[in-house]
């Protein structure tokens, strides 16, 4: 399927639902290149759920994201319940700006959702350091608890190189989003006992539980829950996070982007471990999948097809599938 199809089949159902043209393909862009990056979990597989919030009174289809507090680097907005992508977009392009002006742009947001792919946002900063980060419903055990005490809490960054592809990573602070469990469980298969704990907080290689019962397991144990720490303070104490670090404004860009290639060259060409193809640096497989599916058109997982066709089924649209 060619994404410029999967992209015009999520705008029609975000139109359906009350949404304007502008704000639909932009949370159309959001969750379509998610898919081309091969992160299924949080593409166009959620774009069901998150309209029928809509339908239901959750999230407003003509929502007004606004800045209600700034200064010359930072900025607060509000999201109006809007869908997340949507706001998330225009955080960032506020941090960007700010950035451009102050040299580092710091937005939060509050009133939003589940946004996606943090990673999404953090690569929108171009020429610029992007981060961004998310509290999440609490879903993850601290080390030697029973029962859930934080999010997931995704972090994400994104730093430009020359002729290389950007650097990126985005993770959650658990062992693995809760996505992974969510599509286990409708394969019918069994995970890893480091993804997810009962409700004795013992490890469990059973998805069926989620997400009625247990927890996931945070990253590095106490290093993934620390850090999870930070992210709750910056993107929920204070109110979800976008950050943009204009490199200009430290040293020429054009130097920060050669010594960026020197240091990715560098490492993809370090000694490889016996049997290793090649040593990959983070973001590296999605930019390679991207241009792939974009070529080739998308290769979409049974669960992705399945929620695209419920959606279709539920808003009267003709099924892709």
């Amino acid at each position: 399927m060619k994404v410029e199809t999967l992209q015009e089949f999520c705008v029609q159902a975000m139109l359906k639902c009350g949404m304007s043209e502008g704000p639909a393909r932009i949370a159309a862009e959001v969750l379509v290149t998610t898919d081309a990056w091969g992160v299924y979990s949080h593409g166009t597989r959620a774009l069901r759920q998150y309209l029928k919030r809509m339908r239901a009174g959750g999230l407003k289809a003509q929502a007004r994201p606004h800045i209600i507090h700034e200064g010359p680097a930072f900025a607060m907005l509000d999201a109006d319940n809007a869908l997340a992508m949507v706001s998330a977009c225009r955080a960032m392009e506020i941090a960007i700006a700010k950035a451009k002006s102050a040299g580092i742009g710091y937005v939060t947001v509050k009133n939003s959702c589940h946004f996606g792919a943090a990673g999404y946002y953090a690569n929108m900063a171009e020429n610029m350091i992007g981060m961004a980060m998310s509290n999440v419903d609490t879903n993850v055990v601290a080390p030697s608890s029973k029962k859930p005490v934080i999010g997931c809490n995704p972090l994400a960054y994104a730093v430009p190189a020359g002729k290389e592809k950007p650097v990126f990573l985005d993770i959650a602070m658990s062992t693995v989003a809760a996505g992974k469990i969510a599509a286990a469980k409708f394969a019918g298969k069994r995970i890893p006992n480091t993804w997810y704990v009962d409700d004795e907080g013992l490890p469990t290689t059973d998805p069926s539980l989620y997400p009625e019962h247990g927890a996931l397991q945070p990253m590095a144990g106490h290093k993934g829950f620390g850090l999870a720490i930070l992210i709750e303070v910056l993107s929920a104490v204070l109110a979800g996070a976008f950050i943009a670090i204009d490199i200009a404004a430290l040293m020429p860009l054009a130097a920060f982007q050669e010594r960026m290639d020197q240091m990715i060259r560098e490492i993809r060409n370090a000694p490889r471990a016996k049997g290793a193809d090649r040593i990959y640096l983070p973001g590296e497989i999605e930019w390679q999948r991207y241009e792939e599916q974009k070529q080739k058109g998308l290769s979409l997982p049974p669960e992705v097809i399945d929620s695209l066709n419920g959606l279709a089924d539920d808003l009267e649209l003709e099924r892709l599938f």
